[in-house]
């Protein structure tokens, strides 16, 4: 795929949603972060339901310490693998109030060594918390990337490299919003709707669905 197209495609998913905010419920970065940890192999309206009760009782790293672990379970455990997920939490916690004053770290290094923080998880925070542009890859963005053509490769690693290299500067802050709904909606895993897809045109997949199917 030539630079072109790629800017062409960016710029239609802009005219399209100018303003792309993740799905996630949050007021604040600490927020931002339980939400994203609680997402990991969940979807955002499971945690989205957990957080709108959890968030009004505890959202600040000593209000759930206090909570407890079995207290936030309490709240989570509609959640997949929220035992594993409220230890990671509780964990975070004690460390931000221990080494960050409580407040969420603007760095990947610092984040990444938080209890239950990935490499995707950071980059969603310093995307969406601190206005950063990374690229955070989902199965979502890695299916988009290579299905499309944008920015193949064969591993998340791989595809989010090749994004912030080909991603034209001004379209990249708001980059993994717009691949990540588009993998959510339209662009889906079995059976994606290309007849509805606004960059079908300028999309590589050479197995376009087509209305009927």
């Amino acid at each position: 795929m030539n630079p072109a197209k790629r800017h062409a495609i960016f710029t239609r998913l802009r005219a399209a949603n100018p303003a792309p905010r993740t799905e996630l419920r949050f007021s604040s970065p600490f927020e931002l972060l339980v939400a994203v940890v609680l997402s990991a192999q969940a979807t955002d309206k499971s945690v989205n339901l957990a957080t709108a009760k959890l968030f009004p009782h505890a959202n600040t790293p000593a209000a759930l310490l206090k909570l407890g672990r079995a207290g936030l379970e309490g709240y989570i455990k509609s959640i997949g693998l929220y035992r594993t997920k409220a230890r990671n939490i509780i964990a975070t916690c004690k460390l931000l109030l221990e080494r960050h004053a409580g407040s969420v770290p603007q760095t990947r290094e610092t984040l990444e060594a938080l209890p239950g923080v990935g490499r995707k998880t950071a980059n969603v925070i310093l995307n969406t918390a601190f206005g950063q542009p990374t690229i955070a890859v989902d199965t979502h963005i890695f299916r988009v990337a290579n299905r499309i053509g944008i920015a193949p490769g064969k591993d998340v690693l791989q595809v989010e490299q090749k994004l912030l290299r080909f991603v034209p500067g001004e379209f990249r802050l708001d980059a993994h919003h717009w691949l990540i709904l588009h993998g959510r909606y339209v662009c889906v895993a079995r059976k994606p709707k290309c007849p509805d897809c606004l960059i079908r045109d300028l999309c590589e997949f050479k197995h376009k669905t087509v209305s009927g199917e």
